[in-house]
């Protein structure tokens, strides 16, 4: 794999992605890479790659506030017994792994 001039690796771009804008919206990104000092295809990308981040972060990140958040901590510090559904599906469990 081809390396960098400090050593490090470098991944292969093989994928491609294409949009049809318009172009009111093409000249906007021009402009917005122009002033970062970088081609439009770096900038989308960069800009694409934040939104991709932010975007799974939100769904992934759980925001509790207030009563939600004490309701919650109280549920996983001191959980209640299982009822007899949750016993019998880990006794189906264990029979079904062998354990």
């Amino acid at each position: 794999m081809p390396r960098t001039r400090e050593g490090q690796r470098r991944t292969r771009k093989e994928q491609r992605l294409e949009a049809r804008v318009t172009p009111e919206l093409k000249r906007l990104i021009e402009r917005a890479a122009d002033l970062r000092g970088t081609t439009i295809t770096e900038f989308v990308v960069a800009s694409a790659q934040e939104a991709a981040t932010s975007t799974i972060k939100d769904f992934e990140v759980l925001h509790l506030q207030d009563e939600a958040r004490e309701v919650f901590v109280n549920a996983v510090l001191n959980p209640s017994a299982p009822n007899e559904a949750a016993r019998a599906a880990a006794e189906r469990y264990k029979k079904q792994m062998g354990l």
